[in-house]
C-alpha cells in the first residue's frame, strides 16, 4: 500500500509522513527529493513553479509509485499533490494508494512557515500554494491543528492499519 500525505507547504506532510511510516515500519519518501535543482532554486527565490516545471517531477513520482507497487512495497509519500489532475496522475491504483489530505487554515500554515528554517519553500510561496490547491473530495482529511501523534493515530484508525 502507498499512502500519499498531501497538502500545501507547511501543512506537516513530512512530519506526519515520517511519524506514520515509523509507526507502521514502512518506507518513507518525500516528493521534494524528486525536484530538479532548477526547480528547487526557483522555489528558493520565491518563484512558483509552472506546469512545465512540474511535469518532469510528476513523471518521476509516477514512475516511483509504479515501481513501489510492482515490488509490493509499503510506502508513505509526502507530496503536495495540490491539483486534482496531479492526484489522478499519481493514483495509478485506487485500491492500493490512499490519499490523506492535511488541511489547515492559511493563518496556521503561514505561522508555521515563518518559524521554519533551512527549507527552500518560504512563506513567499504560500499564496500560490493556496491558489493552486484544489481541495480533494472523498479523501481522508486531517485537521493539522491537532498534535502530530493524534493525526497519525487518526489516519491509522481511519485506514484500519
Amino acid at each position: 500500500m502507498i499512502i500519499i500525505v498531501m497538502g500545501v507547504s507547511g501543512s506537516g506532510k513530512t512530519t506526519i509522513g515520517k511519524l506514520l511510516a515509523d509507526s507502521l515500519e514502512w518506507e518513507f519518501s518525500d516528493a521534494d527529493t524528486f525536484h530538479s535543482p532548477e526547480n528547487v532554486e526557483k522555489m528558493r527565490r520565491g518563484i512558483p513553479l509552472s506546469e512545465d516545471d512540474r511535469m518532469p517531477w510528476l513523471q518521476d513520482l509516477h514512475t516511483a509509485i509504479k515501481h513501489w507497487l510492482q515490488e509490493n512495497k509499503n510506502v508513505v509519500l509526502a507530496c503536495s499533490a495540490l491539483k486534482n489532475s496531479y492526484r489522478q496522475f499519481l493514483v495509478v491504483d485506487s485500491e492500493r494508494i490512499k490519499l490523506v489530505y492535511l488541511k489547515g487554515s492559511y493563518e496556521l500554515i503561514q505561522m508555521r512557515l515563518q518559524e521554519r528554517s533551512n527549507h527552500y519553500m518560504s512563506e513567499k510561496l504560500l499564496d500560490s500554494q493556496f491558489y493552486t490547491l484544489e481541495e480533494p473530495v472523498d479523501t481522508l482529511r486531517m485537521d493539522v491543528a491537532q498534535p502530530p501523534q493524534i493525526i497519525v493515530q487518526n489516519i491509522r484508525t481511519a485506514l484500519e492499519i
